[in-house]
């Protein structure tokens, strides 16, 4: 998504030659087709023993497994929005719609224009949507400027983060619904229509199968968790690191590097955040195939090493803290006017 043209004697075009030269650019079509398969086995499962146990309590481990899987969905659209799958666009394209609006529900195009935005431009208080002060207020000059339901939540914001995941999938949801209603959207009309289906079908299933009751519960847990898990994936990587303002005086290299922050962890770590806690690795290669952003976090880590550029990573529990640190301090403002 980040083109790295006019770079050829920077920093960061002589991180990228050792990145070449370790074969890390490769793609990995037997990865992603076994990811893929994977995923959709597990996406089929969940649905299969939805339909096998009836109005019975035990749907509500459904709703939580279904919350995990629809992450990994969202995640491969991710990976596919960057070109980490395909080469052309085409077979990109078709594959992230699929999987995005109508798997999960979510606009695969409005995503991709959102996160490219924020790739070009991470942690930006003007340019990142990411961090725009839409509830949460993300520092302290934003705070000072709020009004409405920020100013509300931003005393109190760093308590009410992750309560406020839970509606993070019906952001999403709701997102895709007005991008689809809005000129501009590529393929605005395929969007429609799949968006359209995966409601119909979603809902058509959990009014068929369960009573009313059961029904709304199943909805409120699979919405939830898979709000709270696809936040907690992306709260980590620039939640309470630095905020940019006006123009841009960094360069690439230190603009990705400063503003991101690495989880460690292993193979679990690996594949409940996706990838995405090589955060540093993935904001300075974003095609790079994500199963390659372990091997290159070492030759980074060590190009950063050399040129004095500060390289953060930290353990999973700590980025939280951080991250509600940072939070906390933001909405100071509020709480010394009350």
């Amino acid at each position: 998504m980040t083109t790295t043209e006019n770079l050829v004697g920077s920093d960061f075009a002589r991180l990228s030659r050792r990145i070449s030269a370790a074969g890390l650019m490769a793609r990995r079509p037997g990865y992603y087709a076994a990811r893929i398969t994977i995923v959709a086995v597990l996406f089929a499962a969940g649905w299969v023993a939805f339909a096998l146990l009836g109005n019975s309590w035990w749907q509500l481990a459904v709703a939580a497994f279904q919350a995990f899987v629809f992450g990994q969905i969202a995640l491969l659209s991710h990976d596919l929005a960057h070109k980490q799958v395909f080469r052309r666009r085409r077979p990109t394209e078709i594959a992230g719609l699929l999987a995005g609006d109508l798997g999960v529900g979510m606009s695969y195009g409005w995503w991709m224009d959102k996160h490219t935005r924020h790739h070009a431009n991470p942690n930006h208080e003007e340019l990142d949507p990411d961090v725009d002060p839409d509830i949460l207020v993300w520092s302290k000059d934003q705070a000072r400027a709020s009004r409405g339901v920020p100013r509300f939540i931003g005393r109190y914001q760093a308590f009410l983060f992750f309560p406020l995941l839970t509606l993070e999938g019906l952001n999403l949801h709701w997102s895709g619904i007005r991008a689809v209603r809005k000129p501009g959207l590529r393929h605005r009309k395929t969007e429609a229509a799949l968006l359209a289906a995966h409601h119909i079908l979603y809902f058509g299933a959990l009014f068929t199968v369960l009573s009313p009751g059961m029904a709304v519960l199943f909805f409120a847990v699979h919405q939830g968790l898979w709000g709270v898990y696809m936040g907690s994936i992306f709260a980590p990587n620039h939640k309470g690191m630095p905020t940019l303002t006006g123009p841009a005086e960094l360069d690439f290299l230190r603009k990705q590097v400063l503003t991101s922050r690495n989880v460690r962890g292993g193979l679990v770590t690996d594949v409940a955040l996706g990838g995405l806690n090589y955060q540093i690795e993935h904001h300075l290669f974003p095609s790079m195939p994500s199963p390659h952003l372990r091997r290159a976090q070492p030759i980074v880590q060590a190009y950063c090493a050399e040129l004095g550029v500060p390289y953060l990573q930290t353990s999973l529990a700590e980025s939280y803290r951080q991250a509600l640190t940072h939070l906390h301090e933001a909405g100071a403002p509020l709480r010394n006017r009350s």
